[in-house]
């Protein structure tokens, strides 16, 4: 028994070493090793990091990626030059998944001309980080101008436990100010992050313990929620009024970058695409009021929806990456970042 036993733990470990090695060769994820490197409030990569990442079990659109000085993933260096202009967003302005030269800093810059641009963008954040990024750019490199690339969901995600906040946020009961920075990753994590074969599973295959723990045993996943028709029918009268957090945020993030904000400020925000490229518009009544209260507050704001809309009267080419994923792809960029040239001169 025990000797059968060994012969099968031999195979096992020949079978994960055989795997470790293969995705070694292959451009799977691989560790980033995030953390608070520049400011206690903001998450970065280590300076000069490389990694690799790669979307989906087939590792489509692979890239290798380095951080600049300054823990972005960006072409170059920031050195302090007033006529810079920072961008500043998540995962959205990073574009890890697109070839450097279609990524929104590098198409920014290639639409200004003689303007650097220093991109800031960090997946994983919302509307109050990008404050703080604003206040680390103006302090450190004097930055009087920014372009801030939202998403849609970006004001909502400012508040506590949204899962998209890297340092401050609101609490979702009383819109108090609090910190919420993330907690530095334990020693098997640390020790999984190295290996391959667990980079894939967890990076590539979305792979999660909890998920399949609640697949395995239904009733841990606690009650059930309602069928969406009633949800619709109980909500329908909440959707039309503007949640009061959008007027709280939207304040708290003007009130913060106030005196960092010397130039220019440009917000450019995301629309549904999908929706427009069927030849749909839906109102999005939170949406429409953050861009009242940004304009009333001095900002310049590119609203995309007729900027896509016209796109999409005149071609059916896609503005994703893919439908797999949801971000810009380079020709969706192009348009947001001419609209940005021309909203900056």
């Amino acid at each position: 028994m025990a000797r059968t036993f060994s012969w099968w733990f031999a195979g096992v470990a020949g079978v994960v070493l055989l795997l470790e090695v293969l995705f070694r060769i292959l451009p799977v994820s691989t560790s980033t090793e995030t953390g608070y490197y520049t400011d206690p409030l903001i998450l970065t990569y280590p300076a000069h990091h490389h990694w690799t990442v790669s979307t989906g079990w087939d590792l489509r659109n692979s890239q290798t990626l380095e951080a600049n000085g300054q823990g972005y993933v960006a072409e170059r260096d920031f050195v302090r030059n007033e006529r810079a202009v920072a961008l500043v967003g998540d995962s959205f302005v990073e574009a890890s998944m697109l070839a450097a030269t279609d990524r929104p800093g590098a198409q920014l810059e290639r639409a200004l001309g003689t303007r650097p641009v220093y991109a800031m963008g960090a997946p994983g954040t919302a509307l109050l980080d990008y404050a703080e990024r604003i206040r680390f750019a103006h302090e450190q490199f004097g930055i009087r101008d920014f372009v801030i690339v939202m998403e849609r969901g970006d004001v909502k995600q400012s508040l506590c436990g949204s899962g998209n906040v890297h340092g401050p946020c609101l609490d979702p009961q009383t819109y108090a100010p609090h910190v919420e920075t993330l907690a530095p990753p334990g020693t098997a994590k640390r020790i999984l992050r190295h290996s391959a074969l667990a980079q894939y599973l967890f990076s590539q295959l979305k792979l999660s313990p909890q998920k399949l723990w609640q697949q395995a045993f239904p009733s841990a996943r606690g009650a059930s929620s309602p069928p969406t028709s009633a949800r619709q029918a109980g909500g329908a009268a909440l959707e039309e009024k503007v949640p009061p957090f959008v007027d709280t945020v939207t304040a708290t993030f003007f009130e913060r970058i106030k005196p960092y904000v010397t130039g220019r400020l440009v917000i450019v925000i995301d629309s549904d695409r999908r929706a427009l490229h069927a030849g749909q518009i839906k109102v999005d009544l939170s949406r429409a009021r953050f861009i009242e209260l940004a304009r009333a507050n001095g900002a310049v704001v590119i609203d995309t929806e007729p900027l896509f809309e016209k796109h999409f009267t005149q071609s059916k080419l896609s503005l994703e990456v893919g439908p797999y994923d949801g971000h810009l792809n380079a020709l969706g960029i192009r348009l947001i970042t001419q609209a940005a040239s021309d909203a900056l001169r």
